[in-house]
């Protein structure tokens, strides 16, 4: 994710924002119906990482089997293909196949409905995306709309009739680029009341260059977070501290689910953080998801 990555981090804050005053409404309200328990899903946008063969994949496998080792590491993908290209049956199919049901795909819209066509007259292209992930079954999490920073707040209207038409079967998350979505206040609460309403998350980004999109406002009782690593320097480890806590209070105060993908340029160091981070969160609530860990030579020979 180069969306609000800076190679000159000395004078960034990278401290979290308080919750927005909203926030612990809308979580109240969904503490009623917390299911028991509620789920983390922690994952990385691609899984065809060949620097993981020999260490967090076992040595000598396939491409292919790429996805299957994955899913033994990370129980979520941000599913970054699919901006790219609709994916026919018989690959959703594959992919299904390679993963444990309490696996979780987040497949992002095609960049043909948010970029090329602005979400102007992309009906069809959007039935065709939901039909062909539907696929996934139960494996299938939140898909995510990702806007462009060129789609701003004149553009309310299409974006408000065009989540009330999406296909209701297909859980969507919405993340909002332009900055003038977050240099307004009263627009933001709009927005947020209207993703609230419709049941859709408002994704979180924690990046360097663009604080203003680290809002803190939950939309629904799901929090969908993307945030961007800088090589494991100590801010890494501090946030991942703060993130840590933060979730906790949020599954204390009615959270559901917790999505959280990680960015990392060395794709090495994503497991890393992440069991960093996932260590921290079982001390504070005692949730148990395996974290990624390396393959002992002895282990990988046992695979096959």
């Amino acid at each position: 994710m180069d969306f609000g990555r800076l190679s000159d981090l000395r004078y960034v804050n990278f401290r979290l924002p308080p919750d927005h005053p909203d926030t612990a409404r809308v979580l109240a309200r969904a503490l009623p119906v917390q299911p028991a328990p509620p789920a983390l899903f922690v994952g990385c946008p691609i899984w065809t990482n060949k620097a993981w063969v020999g260490n967090y994949f076992p040595a000598g496998i396939r491409e292919t089997d790429y996805l299957h080792h994955y899913a033994r590491q990370f129980n979520s993908i941000e599913l970054n293909t699919t901006h790219y290209r609709i994916p026919d049956a018989p690959t959703v199919r594959k992919w299904r196949e390679a993963v444990p049901p309490t696996f979780r795909f987040c497949p992002k819209l095609p960049q043909s409905i948010s970029h090329d066509r602005a979400l102007y007259n992309a009906d069809d292209l959007t039935t065709s995306f939901c039909r062909a992930i539907e696929g996934l079954g139960p494996t299938l999490g939140h898909a995510f709309l990702q806007l462009p920073p060129t789609f701003g707040p004149e553009h309310l209207p299409r974006l408000e009739r065009y989540l009330l038409d999406f296909p209701d079967y297909v859980p969507l998350a919405v993340e909002l680029r332009h900055p003038a979505w977050f240099s307004d206040r009263g627009l933001l609460d709009s927005v947020a009341a209207m993703l609230e309403a419709l049941g859709k998350p408002l994704v979180l980004s924690d990046v360097a260059g663009r604080r203003d999109v680290l809002h803190m406002r939950l939309t629904s009782p799901v929090a969908f977070l993307r945030i961007n690593g800088h090589g494991l320097i100590d801010s890494d480890f501090k946030r991942a501290d703060d993130w840590a806590a933060r979730i906790a209070s949020w599954l204390e105060a009615g959270l559901h689910t917790a999505y959280v993908f990680i960015h990392q340029k060395d794709i090495l160091h994503s497991p890393i953080w992440a069991e960093h981070f996932m260590r921290r969160l079982h001390e504070l609530t005692g949730m148990v998801v395996q974290p990624p860990r390396v393959i002992p030579q002895a282990v990988q020979g046992s695979l096959f």
